[in-house]
């Protein structure tokens, strides 16, 4: 699968609500029951444009975006500011291209660049093995696990937190 890698604009907010409500309905990656609407998207992305952090898509070749990551405040409270919290979501036929492990390095990179110091991926299911296998494989380090903070499709689910050092 070929993929270019850009800054999102608020242009790809559909396509990128569309993947995010894929995962809402089905996955336990996040821990939203209802998928939040267009403007709701816009309005996140907005936020994350003017604390100045980046948020990327993937592209492929027709120009959709297959998939998307971005970096949020770890926390409201100001002494946090030094560290973000990634977030990654795929498109289903982008799962297994690599194209999770390449958003990742790009945001690391721009999170490095931009000058923050640490990099949380707050994981839902300890049973998300392939969301932290990707966060292993990129340097991150085991911090802590919430056992049964969740609650989905029936089932009480963990939390793991994996940390970088950027």
């Amino acid at each position: 699968m070929r993929y270019s890698i850009r800054p999102a604009t608020l242009e790809d907010a559909d396509s990128i609500q569309a993947i995010y409500a894929h995962h809402v309905k089905t996955g336990t990656g996040t821990f939203e029951l209802e998928p939040p609407d267009l403007a709701e998207i816009q309005a996140r992305m907005t936020k994350i444009a003017t604390r100045g952090s980046p948020w990327l898509v993937a592209c492929a070749e027709d120009g959709q975006v297959i998939g998307y990551a971005y970096a949020g405040a770890f926390r409201e409270r100001p002494a946090y500011n030094c560290t973000v919290e990634d977030s990654i979501y795929l498109a289903p036929e982008a799962v297994g291209h690599g194209v999770g492990r390449a958003l990742l390095a790009q945001l690391i990179a721009q999170c490095t660049q931009s000058g923050y110091t640490q990099m949380l991926a707050v994981i839902g299911d300890s049973g998300n093995l392939a969301s932290i296998g990707l966060h292993r494989a990129m340097g991150f380090e085991d911090v802590g696990v919430l056992r049964d903070v969740g609650h989905k499709f029936g089932r009480f689910l963990d939390v793991v937190i994996l940390q970088k050092s950027l």
